[in-house]
């Protein structure tokens, strides 16, 4: 029973995070599910090696959000924000992320870096944002501003 304890607590904490920086992640059962045991099992070795209870926490942490840091999520709602305040006031941003996540243009863009958990904090990540601003200008363009669902932006 205690197990299952805190086997939901790890899963719950990695969907919680997920929902806020990786939404597009919320689906991948058998990844949260891995990554849940795997938490699990780094806690109770850790534990069990006489860690304490904090301690065995932030290593379980630690491999819970292991390639998670960097979120494209995170960015783009970063980029609507700052460089798009006025055509798109909150809570668009968060709204139309998940679509321009699916978008292939936006996509190409992400695609072009090695998105590393640091990549935030790397000289390219500059790079990464003009480009991303420059593609939702073209969008914006070609589709005209989003409607609140935003499904001309796909």
């Amino acid at each position: 029973m205690e197990t299952k304890k805190e086997l939901s607590y790890f899963r719950l904490k990695l969907e919680n995070y997920l929902s806020e920086h990786f939404p597009e992640l919320l689906g991948d059962k058998p990844f949260i599910t891995a990554r849940s045991d795997e938490a699990l099992s780094t806690y109770c070795d850790a534990v069990a090696q006489g860690f304490s209870h904090p301690e065995a926490e932030s290593m379980a942490s630690e491999v819970l959000h292991r390639g998670l840091h960097f979120s494209k999520y995170d960015t783009l709602v970063s980029v609507l924000e700052n460089e798009f305040e006025k055509e798109l006031p909150s809570p668009l941003p968060e709204r139309l992320t998940p679509m321009l996540l699916k978008n292939k243009a936006v996509q190409s863009v992400f695609d072009k870096y090695e998105l590393t958990d640091d990549f935030g904090a790397t000289p390219e990540y500059e790079k990464l944002y003009t480009e991303l601003t420059g593609t939702i200008v073209l969008l914006i363009e070609v589709n005209g501003l989003p409607t609140i669902g935003g499904e001309n932006m796909t």
